[in-house]
């Protein structure tokens, strides 16, 4: 028994190790790619005179002469903020597309597509991705990470060793100091044969999700944080000093399912101890398998590379021109309004004449027969200085995708009309577009994720509040069984971005086609209870949607006409029950003893009709 504990203990060890040795290999070799990121995050914040040296660390550039001027302009962190409110316009809705037109697949897709809105409001979906698009307008790439939260949603039973949860979905935006993949050169994450997910992580989490009890230490010279890197022998250059007390660092090492590991491999190791070794804990990869749990956004792919581009790596050269030709700009302008002054050796004193210079009303006295100073002519400043600085900021313009329009709207004063300024409110949003589609890209990924978890984690009935699509909120019962397709798509009317009078807009286009009118000419409650809440006027929506509820007693009908006879009601829409039991029927293969049930059921249904329209 000895043997075999030690045996067990020496693997361990030895796992470890193997852990450990990989992530320095992989901080070796992205250290390149994190001084750029550090270089980025150093520009935006303001610290603009650094540069990565020969040794591939950050440094401060040194002043040319003493009287020269090192002022920063910052330009970039407008010009991000303005990429950043304008990407913040794109939050579409996630839906699901059913498999087939058949009842159940219908049913399936609206209820997934309920589970995936109430999960976007519980886990504040949209701050999630407003946080994640900093990171990857800073650095090129953001990652989320979806994953399975044992103490979210409603309690079950309480005892001695706690409470127990049904469990939720927690979404974490990641940013990518933290995400270490095997090959930098892999662009998919589902091709990288491992990624490691490294974060400091206080002692006291780790002992109550593992049970473990380290001694921490102070993070001061790791690289996860992006200001926090080790320096040797250079200045380093950020502009917050980051130290977390009683740390430790927890590396997770995701190994993708192959031949001799069928389910993938999870280690996780902090400090010299290892926490866990087994499999990859979600079933989210395709065809039913485990997978990573991490979805990747980019800023702008760059071919033959893992990790995005960001504008910023663009905006530095700009960036650095222009503060040289502000500087030097001002010194000019120095030189003019505090003169050069001239003066003949010996004849006058000239330390005092450095310090106070020629002062209004100053009594000067020069030496007999020598001549008095006098200032020099500097002219004015030379015009190529402004238009330098033109050119410079619309190159800002053409290299960030923020265009002119949303930087000086005078400039455009001589187009009237509409169509002409909507023509070029569209070119000015074109540069824009390729982070667009990233973020519609990760949100489907995420979409597919929190399905996946809910499938996995969900085999009893559980019960959720979400939004009903008429306006105010609902609960919905679902198991893992009414989850049966992960085929997100983005809603029509999300992926459109409009400003809210370009909705308005629309939907009185829309109106006034004729378009939204039933075959009467009119519009019905519950079309214009969406037009209020597409217009943002919820409020105004009616609470009850009288259409909305008859079509879910349809469907609860259906159900139930599979097991036998229903009886119809008098209060019933007899019309939409008509429509919506004919639909199911021949939407679904039906047994001759159902299709006779739901063929009774349509009789009493078309008599009552009937009665109504003559009495």
């Amino acid at each position: 028994m000895i043997d075999n504990v030690s045996a067990a203990e020496r693997a361990a060890k030895q796992l470890v190790e193997d852990v450990k040795a990989d992530f320095a290999r992989r901080q070796e070799e992205r250290r390149t790619i994190e001084r750029a990121w550090q270089l980025n995050m150093n520009f935006l914040s303001g610290n603009q005179y650094c540069d990565v040296n020969s040794y591939g660390e950050i440094e401060e550039e040194a002043q040319g002469f003493f009287w020269q001027t090192m002022r920063v302009f910052n330009y970039i962190a407008p010009t991000i903020d303005m990429r950043c409110a304008k990407l913040s316009r794109i939050r579409p809705k996630l839906a699901v597309r059913p498999a087939t037109d058949s009842e159940d697949d219908v049913r399936s897709a609206r209820i997934s597509s309920a589970v995936l809105s109430a999960v976007a409001e519980s886990c504040n979906l949209d701050d999630c991705i407003t946080r994640a698009t900093v990171w990857s307008e800073t650095c090129g790439t953001a990652f989320y990470k979806i994953m399975w939260d044992n103490t979210a949603g409603s309690c079950l039973s309480g005892g001695e060793e706690g409470e127990i949860r049904e469990g939720g979905v927690k979404i974490v935006p990641v940013s990518p100091f933290e995400i270490y993949p095997s090959s930098l050169s892999e662009e998919s994450i589902q091709g990288q044969p491992s990624i490691i997910h490294a974060k400091a992580v206080a002692v006291e989490d780790i002992f109550a999700a593992y049970g473990v009890k380290l001694a921490g230490r102070d993070i001061d010279e790791f690289s996860l944080s992006p200001y926090s890197a080790a320096v040797h022998s250079v200045t380093r250059v950020s502009p917050v000093k980051a130290v977390r007390h009683g740390y430790e660092i927890v590396i997770e090492r995701y190994e993708r399912p192959t031949a001799d590991l069928p389910c993938g491999r999870l280690t996780i190791v902090a400090g010299d101890v290892l926490l866990f070794d087994g499999d990859l804990p979600y079933i989210n990869g395709t065809g039913g398998g485990r997978g990573y749990p991490f979805v990747r956004q980019n800023c702008l792919n760059l071919a033959g590379s893992f990790f995005g581009g960001s504008v910023v790596d663009r905006l530095i050269p700009v960036q650095r021109a222009y503060n040289a030709v502000k500087n030097r700009k001002h010194e000019f302008l120095n030189r003019i309004s505090m003169g050069t002054i001239a003066v003949e050796d010996g004849s006058v004193d000239t330390d005092e004449l450095m310090e106070e210079g020629l002062t209004p009303g100053k009594i000067l006295v020069y030496r007999q027969g020598g001549n008095p100073p006098e200032m020099l002519s500097l002219g004015s400043v030379p015009s190529e200085f402004s238009e330098e600085e033109d050119r410079l900021v619309e190159e800002f313009a053409r290299v960030s995708g923020v265009g002119e329009i949303t930087q000086n709207a005078g400039s455009f004063n001589s187009v009237t009309s509409a169509t002409g300024l909507q023509l070029l409110i569209e070119q000015d949003d074109t540069r824009l577009n390729v982070s667009y589609e990233q973020i519609k890209s990760a949100l489907k990924s995420i979409g597919r994720h929190i399905l996946c978890l809910y499938r996995q984690f969900s085999p009893q009935l559980r019960v959720m509040r979400a939004a009903r699509d008429g306006g105010g909120a609902g609960l919905i019962a679902f198991s893992a069984a009414d989850i049966t397709s992960d085929d997100v798509v983005l809603e029509a009317d999300s992926e459109i971005n409009l400003t809210p009078a370009q909705r308005r807009a629309v939907m009185y286009d829309l109106i006034s086609s004729g378009l939204l009118t039933d075959d009467d000419g009119r519009i019905s409650a519950g079309v214009k209870g969406k037009i209020l809440t597409y217009l943002g006027y919820n409020g105004l929506a009616p609470a009850r949607n009288l259409e909305e509820l008859h079509r879910t007693r349809c469907a609860e009908e259906n159900q139930a006409l599979l097991k036998g006879d229903v009886p119809v009601k008098v209060y019933d829409d007899h019309a939409l029950h008509i429509a919506e039991h004919t639909a199911y029927m021949l939407s679904n293969q039906l047994s001759s003893a159902t299709e006779e049930a739901f063929l009774r059921h349509l009789a009493e249904h078309k008599k009552l009709l009937k009665e109504e329209k003559n009495g």
